[in-house]
């Protein structure tokens, strides 16, 4: 199981939404298939066929809760998922 899956399933779980690394979240996202562009600290991302346009700011490193909380429900809503690499 890749890191991304186990970020993935940590996510989806909900249990630890203050402790999850803002890069690994990101990465996340961008293997998700979301477009990223950088204004200052804020991180938006969107993606094709997703309402939602995600807001992050990184707090000592981390995501901020409420907003792991938004990618969830992000996540969930539209049923992402990591695609399989041919390595």
């Amino acid at each position: 199981m890749s890191k991304l899956e186990k970020l993935l399933i940590k996510l989806l779980r909900g249990t630890s939404d203050a402790n999850i690394d803002f890069d690994e979240l990101r990465n996340l996202l961008l293997r998700l298939g979301f477009e990223e562009r950088i204004k200052g600290s804020h991180h938006i991302l969107t993606k094709e066929g997703v309402e939602e346009i995600l807001n992050l700011q990184p707090k000592a490193g981390k995501a901020k809760p409420y907003q792991v909380k938004q990618v969830r429900n992000v996540i969930v809503k539209y049923q992402l998922k990591l695609e399989e690499d041919d390595e």
